[in-house]
């Protein structure tokens, strides 16, 4: 596990891992239900810098009081402002609703499109080849798109899970 993965982690945690009571995520039904299908993938995306419009924005936090002292508020918005900058690729492990998952997120360019599949390279080097998952679920612009919009040399944000050695893309952001 590297300090990036511990970071998403406790950003994941901070943040919360799923859309409670009072979150609004879109105008219309259908989106909320999507919204809430994917509510895990959609906050890791965010925390790596892609907005999806599926996830809650975090609340603004308060000024501190006193002079440059930071409230656990303002350090946690400075660690996901951290987080959304520079993270590339990692996995972490929640509680979902649907019991213990294992999310990975990766961001990068796509180096090749197939109609199953995307590859994903990290300006770290790492690549990844993502199976579309059963209920891919693709956005750019805070809209959804069709897979055609996934083209070579696009960056992109992807969220999914870990079946063993098969990462399987449930959310794209296109940015």
């Amino acid at each position: 596990m590297t300090l990036t993965t511990l970071g998403l982690a406790g950003l994941l945690g901070l943040s919360g891992c799923g859309l409670g009571a009072g979150t609004s995520t879109a105008t219309s039904p259908a989106v909320a239900v999507a919204a809430a299908d994917v509510a895990d993938e959609a906050y890791a995306l965010q925390a790596v810098g892609f907005d999806t419009g599926l996830a809650a924005e975090p609340a603004p936090s308060s000024s501190a009081a006193a002079g440059d002292r930071k409230t656990p508020a303002e350090r946690r918005a400075a660690l996901r402002k951290y987080l959304r900058k520079n993270t590339m690729h990692g996995e972490i492990t929640v509680q979902g609703q649907d019991g213990v998952k294992t999310i990975v997120v990766q961001r990068g360019t796509v180096t090749a499109v197939t109609s199953t599949s995307v590859t994903v390279k990290s300006t770290d080097g790492f690549t990844a080849t993502w199976a579309f998952g059963a209920k891919l679920k693709i956005v750019q612009n805070r809209q959804a798109v069709q897979a055609g919009a996934l083209k070579t040399g696009v960056e992109i944000g992807v969220a999914g899970t870990k079946d063993g050695s098969t990462d399987s893309a449930r959310l794209i952001a296109i940015k």
